[in-house]
C-alpha cells in the first residue's frame, strides 16, 4: 500500500477568498503569498491520488491560530474523509494552548479524524519549552493513542517564505518532556534526525517518525542513503506537500538510491500503516 503522509487540503471558499484570511493570520499570509504556494481541495487531492497510483493520503487543513478556523477546516476534513474513507485518512488541526484544544482533538477524533497536524510551533506560537502550555494537545493525543504531526525545518541553507527559527534544542525539549507521544516531524524534523546517530537523542526520540516533506526542494538524493545508513528506514514516513510537490517528484531521488525494495515499501506505506494501526486491503 502507498501512502502520503502529508496532504493538504483547504475548503473552497477559503481558497477563493484567501486573501481575506491571510489578513487575520500572519503564517497563513507569509505561506499563502509565498512563490511556490498552491491550495487544493480534497477532491483535487484523490485525483492527485489516482493519477499518481497511490492508495491513501494522510489530509489535513491549515494549522490557524483561531479556533473557529481551525473547527472550520477540520470539518472539511471530517467531511471529505466520511465522502472518500477508502482514500483519505484525516489529521485535526488547534491551536496548541487554546482553552477548547483538548475538547476539539476529542471531537474530530469522535468524527473520524486519526491524529494531529500540521501544527507549526513558530507560526501558532507554541512554546515547545513549556510542558503546561502544550499539555492540552500532547495529553489529549496521548490519551487518544493518536500521532501529533509537527513542523520543524533546517536552520541554514537558502531562505524562502515560511522558514522559521525555531532551535533544534527546543524540538529536543518538547521530545523530552513527551516521551510516550507518537512525534511525526516534518520535513526530515529539520536535520535534526541526523542526530539520532548519538546514542542519548535515538533513546529519546524512540516515538519519533519523520516525513520526506518538500525533499525535493532541500536535498539531493543523498539524504535517502543518509537514511538507510543510519538505521531510520522504519521511521521515515513518504510525505509530498502536496499540492506543492506531488508524488512524482520524488522518485528520481528513490531510484538513485541505495536502499532496498523492502526498505522503500516501508517508507512509502508500510510505516504509516503501522503507526497508524491501519489494516492491509
Amino acid at each position: 500500500m502507498k501512502i502520503d503522509a502529508h496532504v493538504h487540503i483547504t475548503p473552497p471558499d477559503i481558497i477563493a477568498n484567501w486573501q481575506k484570511y491571510a489578513k487575520k493570520e500572519q503564517y497563513f499570509g507569509i505561506l499563502s503569498n509565498a512563490k511556490h504556494n498552491m491550495f487544493a481541495s480534497a477532491k483535487d487531492a484523490v485525483n492527485m491520488m489516482e493519477t499518481e497510483n497511490f492508495d491513501k493520503s494522510v489530509v489535513f487543513g491549515f494549522a490557524f491560530r483561531d479556533m473557529g478556523l481551525c473547527r472550520y477546516v477540520n470539518d472539511y476534513a471530517i467531511e471529505s474523509v466520511k465522502k472518500h474513507p477508502d482514500k483519505l485518512i484525516g489529521f485535526a488541526v488547534v491551536p496548541p494552548d487554546n482553552r477548547e484544544t483538548a475538547k476539539e482533538i476529542e471531537r474530530c477524533y469522535n468524527a473520524g479524524l486519526r491524529g494531529v497536524g500540521e501544527l507549526f510551533p513558530a507560526g501558532q506560537k507554541m512554546d515547545l519549552l513549556n510542558a503546561k502550555k502544550t499539555s492540552s494537545v500532547t495529553n489529549t493525543c496521548k490519551e487518544l493513542d493518536i500521532p501529533l504531526l509537527m513542523h520543524a525545518n533546517e536552520l541554514i541553507g537558502h531562505d524562502y517564505s515560511g522558514k522559521t527559527n525555531v532551535p533544534m534544542s527546543h524540538i529536543e525539549t518538547f521530545v523530552s518532556n513527551n516521551p510516550d507521544l507518537k512525534i511525526i516531524l516534518a520535513h526530515f524534523g529539520g536535520g535534526i534526525m541526523f542526530f539520532e546517530s548519538m546514542k542519548e537523542i535515538k533513546e529519546k526520540f524512540k516515538n519519533v517518525y519523520y516525513d520526506t516533506a518538500a525533499a525535493p526542494f532541500l536535498y539531493d538524493c543523498k539524504i535517502y542513503d543518509c537514511i538507510k545508513a543510519l538505521g531510520l528506514c522504519e521511521k521515515i514516513l513518504f510525505g509530498t506537500d502536496f499540492p506543492i510537490l506531488a508524488p512524482s517528484r520524488y522518485m528520481k531521488a528513490f531510484d538513485k538510491c541505495s536502499m532496498s525494495d523492502e526498505e522503500k515499501k516501508m517508507i512509502f506505506g508500510g510505516n504509516a500503516m503501522k503507526l497508524l494501526e491501519l489494516n492491509p486491503s
